[in-house]
């Protein structure tokens, strides 16, 4: 399994870093700067495709520091494209068609295999 920190240089030679949820939880201070010294390194060298649930303006409480969270969004938002998606969440509306499927089958006398 490869180191911390050849994960880390790997991602500096990337042309292309997706980041998925990022804000999902609260970030400690140390991995908070350590967010910004990736995403700094990364600015302008690198592009970069970020998902997140959380507005810019709420980042400066998940990572309880709004200068940090302003210099991250800084450099993240310069020349950048946001991509808003609205409407029901595509993971939420397969779970309830997982669901649907077990009911359906359990009203039906028995597992497909029974049929």
């Amino acid at each position: 399994m490869p180191s911390a920190m050849s994960a880390y240089n790997r991602l500096l030679k990337a042309d292309l870093v997706a980041i998925d949820d990022i804000m999902l939880f609260p970030v400690k201070k140390e991995d908070a700067a350590g967010f910004f010294n990736l995403i700094n390194t990364l600015h302008e060298k690198a592009s970069l495709i970020i998902t997140t649930n959380k507005a810019p303006t709420e980042w400066g409480k998940t990572l309880d520091d709004e200068v940090l969270a302003s210099a991250i969004l800084d450099r993240l938002l310069y020349h950048y494209e946001v991509i808003k998606l609205t409407g029901q969440s595509y993971r939420m509306g397969n779970r309830k068609s997982i669901f649907e499927e077990e009911k359906d089958t359990s009203l039906a006398g028995g597992t497909p295999s029974q049929r």
